[in-house]
């Protein structure tokens, strides 16, 4: 479902900025003044557009084209060979996705819309509104790495770089450069291929550089930040399972799920699904101590077939079950956190064995299917009690691997710098890929033209017959990215 107060507010923006501008390109007062400070400031304002060009950075572009000339040659053939391999790379890409999504819409399995490689974003939508800064600043550094790319490499093929620019179309943000079209058309194919290919393959160099500084973070951040020795909570969602006096609080390092240790967030992450598939841990209590107790009445089956012998109301005691002496299963309500606190896990009554000659039992919380009871270690506070639906649980709390060696750090450095990387990584690949698909108005397009003429010309002597040859790859690849955008959308929203 889109969110109707984003659209209200991006929508009142715009109109805003539309009726602006049509009042003082209407006024016969401040028309001449109006398109005068617009045209020598480069902004260009249109319905749901604005764009700004420049020339101030042509001489940075033109000092690093100058910057070892060998190396630069290199490094854009480097990128021309990506480029057409990306090319065909993105079409197998594009056709597994929109296979994934067709057998995603035929199926109720949720887990499936997770695998795919490519998805349609919605801001408010499959991105939280929280993430929004994240997703357009990527999203905006990738566009500019994007344009740089192209301009180096214009440049170092001799073709005049007429500006760069950035624009806002509708929420998203973007950047251009501007080439000259007749030196464009002067140089060969495989210097056209080059400045095209340019693009993705810085998308991809800076894809891969905010991937290494993700796994590298532990080191850059060593001096700072210590890892490994538990996951540190930075949030926690007010009103969950997980909030509350005796619940987790920021700040509060997990070190462990049970007898499951926590050493990071992927320990965390990987305890919760096998405590989730396992079945309920068990504690070993004296067995002098445990008695049956039917203060709140006898048990009694729940729907689910599960048994419960604890009044519904209670908030502090639990229904536990546990082999009776002819090994029959018995039910006792007791006090949850004076049983467990302290107690050894087991599955069997011969795991509660001791060596001082103390008979003790295996109790096992008697909880509904698909619920589990588990003892959340974060010292120096006791442990919180968690009953409930484990995913809830993975939900209700966000946490990292970086604990703050000294006390006036911020929990929120290295969330930030993990969670911008993830966000480039992810948004600087997808533009690799969706550029060199060989589309209509993308730069797949030019990619393709150049291609064909680069490796064509001998075999396709007739230029026309190439050009329709271009034309027809070109249609199939805008219809195969066009049914993946709206089958995306539509799995989006209407889901």
């Amino acid at each position: 479902m889109i969110p109707v107060p984003l659209l209200v507010c991006v929508l009142a923006g715009w109109c805003v900025v539309y009726l602006t501008d049509t009042l003082l390109r209407s006024s016969s007062t401040h028309r001449l003044s109006y398109e005068t400070w617009l045209s020598s400031r480069g902004l260009v304002v249109s319905p749901f557009h604005v764009r700004w060009q420049t020339t101030m950075f042509n001489r940075l572009f033109a000092y690093c084209a100058r910057i070892q000339p060998r190396v630069l040659h290199l490094w854009f053939s480097s990128g021309l060979v990506f480029g057409v391999g990306a090319m065909l790379g993105s079409v197998v890409l594009l056709v597994r996705t929109l296979q994934q999504t067709y057998a995603q819409m035929t199926t109720d399995n949720p887990r499936m819309g997770t695998q795919q490689a490519l998805q349609v974003v919605v801001p408010g939508v499959n991105l939280p509104t929280s993430q929004l800064v994240y997703f357009f600043t990527a999203l905006l550094l990738s566009g500019v790495v994007h344009e740089l790319g192209h301009a180096v490499a214009a440049l170092r093929e001799q073709v005049r770089v007429n500006g760069f620019g950035v624009f806002l179309f509708v929420l998203y943000p973007g950047a251009f450069v501007d080439l000259f079209t007749t030196h464009l058309n002067l140089v060969s194919p495989a210097q056209q291929l080059r400045i095209f290919c340019a693009g993705v393959w810085h998308n991809f160099v800076l894809c891969v550089a905010a991937l290494a500084f993700l796994f590298l973070m532990p080191v850059f951040l060593f001096p700072l930040y210590s890892t490994g020795g538990g996951a540190l909570v930075t949030e926690v969602v007010q009103g969950s399972a997980a909030d509350g006096s005796r619940g987790l609080s920021v700040g509060d390092i997990v070190t462990a799920l049970e007898d499951c240790p926590v050493r990071g967030v992927e320990d965390w992450t990987g305890c919760l699904s096998r405590l989730s598939g396992s079945p309920q841990t068990g504690y070993c209590v004296p067995a002098a101590g445990l008695h049956p107790s039917w203060a709140h009445g006898r048990a009694f089956k729940r729907l689910d077939g599960t048994m419960d012998c604890c009044s519904n109301s209670s908030l502090t005691d639990l229904c536990f079950s546990f082999s009776g002496a002819d090994s029959s299963r018995e039910y006792a309500c007791i006090p949850v956190r004076k049983m467990v606190t302290g107690t050894r896990v087991c599955r069997s009554d011969s795991d509660c064995a001791s060596r001082s000659g103390a008979a003790s039992v295996c109790v096992t919380p008697s909880l509904e299917n698909q619920t589990r009871f588990i003892r959340v270690t974060h010292p120096p506070n006791t442990h919180m009690l968690f009953v409930g639906y484990l995913p809830h649980l993975q939900h209700a709390v966000s946490l990292t691997n970086f604990i703050p060696r000294f006390s006036f750090l911020l929990f929120d450095v290295p969330v930030f710098l993990e969670t911008f990387c993830k966000y480039v990584v992810s948004l600087s690949g997808a533009l690799a890929v969706v550029n060199s698909v060989p589309c209509f108005a993308l730069d797949g397009q030019w990619m393709l033209n150049a291609l064909l003429e680069a490796t064509l010309v001998t075999v396709v002597t007739d230029r026309q017959k190439r050009e329709l040859l271009g034309f027809f790859v070109l249609l199939a690849g805008s219809a195969l990215l066009a049914a993946n955008v709206a089958l995306g959308l539509w799995m989006v929203t209407a889901r």
